[in-house]
């Protein structure tokens, strides 16, 4: 094959040289329409095959592989078929050549179905639009190394990013994620665009209108922002936080953090966030962070009180008091029993409401047919059945982790009572958990320990003493009043009380 230096000397012998295109082939040795394409262009062109060449093992499959690439078009952009999946499909019709093959030839017809599409530079006025999206990343956490999902959000004028981790992309989760981060911005933006998540969208309609799920509706009520939507497949519409998701997990959980939970994860990437707002955008005079805050006085307002960031469902109690959510049963105090009860899931807690009124509240639990189980939600009626003391799940659970100081309390006071006494005398000391601290119960088993008055009258003071603490009366000044002087140091003369018995004797 020439080179470009063939292609010079043969330009040079013609154009400075003087020679015809016959003397310049009977020099170099080669064919005139050599000769001529070296005249006509002033370096060689590579080769270029004039026809497709054949592929006799993909050929009959390419018509196939359209369709798939067809279908996939019309899939949600995280849902799209890989060239790994149409090799493994057509494998299974029949195909038997290499994976690569297939490789290049999805990748030549997605690139001639893309044709290079141009953007137009955007400007965005302070406080008034946002963009939010999710994304996922490792950590690890408590030793284990598990998947979160991101949410994140940015406000496209300052550029500020948020995020912020969660087990899952359920609804109560995205309305938590906007409201921390509404939280850190200091207020809230005019709009915000989204693509078509389900969490946000019950159905796409045609161009950017949608009909919204119901709960959302009422958290944008709530916060009075306007919500815009990309066109189906068309990322781009909000690629400023597209690319925030790219860099969030190149940057903040690169290295994989380790974390002892999702609190101390959040509170690692909400530092991060102000860190990175330090930055300065190409092209600005100021940082970020500086544009962010001139930005905050145009944001909305923050209302009084946050958006309850949950789902609600009905309950009812099984005969062991507890209620079930998510395959896991989660207990209420037994005098709610036969009550209709409301179970509201938060991202990391429940809470179990009888009418308007909390009864019980737990840490939420993500795994899988699971009891999670309130000791003193039971605590009434082991009072009435204390023969089930030893054998009761959750009194089982909480001996497990309560303080050596309770089991020193139940062996004296099964000492003093043996006949039952002494059990029923500390499930009673129990019950003060459901009115005070347990801290403070606990200070005061030791108090009334170490003054041997091991019995709930002695706890119970202990524990008055401990949450109103009283100061002695200060003594009294008698140096005005000698007369005084004696009261309460004189000798007892017991002859009165003689002649107070013999009259009470003579009657």
């Amino acid at each position: 094959m020439l080179k470009v230096e063939d292609y010079e000397a043969m330009r040079r012998a013609y154009f400075r040289e003087g020679l015809s295109v016959r003397q310049i082939s009977q020099k170099f040795h080669h064919g005139r329409v050599v000769v001529r394409k070296a005249l006509a262009e002033a370096e060689p062109q590579g080769y270029i095959s004039q026809e497709p060449r054949d592929a006799p093992v993909l050929g009959p499959y390419k018509m196939r592989i359209g369709e798939l690439l067809d279908e996939s078009g019309r899939q949600r952009r995280k849902q799209r078929y890989t060239a790994h999946n149409i090799y493994k499909q057509i494998q299974k019709e029949g195909y038997a050549g290499s994976e690569i093959s297939v490789r290049r030839y999805v990748g030549r017809q997605r690139r001639a179905r893309q044709a290079r599409q141009a953007f137009l530079p955007l400007e965005f006025d302070p406080g008034q639009d946002a963009q939010a999206d999710w994304g996922e990343a490792e950590v690890e956490m408590a030793g284990e190394r598990i998947m979160v999902q991101f949410f994140a959000m940015r406000l496209n004028h300052s550029r500020a990013r948020f995020v912020i981790a969660f087990p899952f992309q359920k609804q109560e989760a995205f309305f938590e994620g906007h409201i921390q981060a509404f939280r850190f911005f200091a207020g809230v933006p005019h709009r915000i665009t989204y693509d078509n998540l389900k969490t946000a969208v019950f159905q796409v309609l045609k161009g950017h209108n949608r009909r919204e799920q119901q709960a959302f509706t009422g958290f944008r009520s709530h916060y009075l922002f306007d919500s815009y939507y990309c066109m189906p497949a068309q990322g781009h519409e909000k690629g400023g936080v597209e690319s925030d998701v790219g860099f969030d997990q190149r940057n903040f959980f690169s290295p994989v953090p380790k974390v002892g939970s999702f609190a101390e994860l959040n509170a690692y990437l909400w530092q991060a966030c102000l860190e990175n707002a330090e930055r300065r955008v190409r092209g600005e005079e100021q940082t970020v962070a500086e544009q962010w805050e001139a930005e905050k006085a145009l944001l909305l307002p923050l209302p009084t009180t946050d958006y309850k960031a949950c789902t609600t469902h009905a309950v009812k109690a099984n005969p062991y008091s507890q209620v079930v959510f998510e395959t896991n049963r989660y207990s209420v105090p037994t005098e709610h029993l036969a009550d209709s009860l409301v179970l509201r899931a938060y991202v990391f807690r429940v809470e179990i409401l009888a009418l308007d009124t909390v009864i019980a509240s737990h840490a939420r639990c993500l795994g899988r047919e699971q009891d999670i189980l309130e000791p003193l939600h039971y605590i009434q009626l082991l009072a009435q059945r204390p023969g089930a003391f030893e054998h009761a799940i959750p009194m089982r659970r909480w001996r497990a982790q309560w303080s050596e100081v309770y089991e020193r309390l139940l062996q004296q006071l099964r000492a003093a009572w043996p006949d039952g006494r002494g059990l029923r005398e500390f499930l009673a000391i129990l019950k003060l958990h459901l009115d005070h601290p347990a801290e403070h119960v606990e200070q005061a088993i030791r108090a009334a320990l170490a003054l041997g008055a091991a019995h709930l009258d002695g706890v119970e003071l202990c524990l008055r003493q401990l949450e109103a603490p009283q100061d002695a009366p200060a003594a009294l000044d008698l140096s005005g009043y000698p007369q005084l002087q004696e009261i309460g140091v004189q000798p007892v003369n017991l002859s009165q009380y003689d002649r107070l018995l013999a009259s009470a004797g003579g009657r």
